[in-house]
């Protein structure tokens, strides 16, 4: 690991987007997934999302599972991050004012210097994609 002065901050940024209801397992898998495609399962992570989402019970749900912190992000600190952002769905524009909620809150998450590690990937009404300080 290189000279990291974020400590605080984890080593990759996990960002989750829902449809209201969404179920954990949806989400579980889901993150799975990406930490695979991202090659860094192991790698200290926490998972980012839009303040909108604080009563998802799934997503809490899915956060105690999978053993990693939950932050909620207010819509601001989402919008510093959309010019990142690599997906752009006009339900999410029209709903929160940004591209993707997935994309946005991985990049905040992760900081001011992150890059995209895997894209948003869709399933079971739960959005996710991972951003972190290196390139892939």
């Amino acid at each position: 690991m290189r000279g990291d002065h974020h400590v605080s901050e984890p080593a990759v940024a996990i960002g989750i987007g829902c449809k209201r209801g969404c179920s954990s397992e949806a989400i579980i898998a889901l993150v799975g997934r990406a930490l695979t495609a991202a090659s860094c399962t192991g790698a200290s992570a926490g998972l980012f999302t839009h303040e909108a989402k604080k009563n998802e019970p799934g997503l809490a749900d899915a956060a105690k599972a999978l053993g990693l912190p939950l932050v909620f992000l207010d819509g601001q600190v989402l919008r510093q991050a959309s010019l990142r952002a690599a997906t752009n769905s006009p339900r999410v524009m029209a709903l929160f004012g940004l591209p993707s909620i997935a994309e946005t809150a991985a990049l905040a998450g992760a900081g001011p210097s992150s890059v995209l590690l895997v894209r948003r990937m869709s399933n079971g009404g739960a959005s996710c994609a991972i951003a972190g300080n290196w390139e892939p």
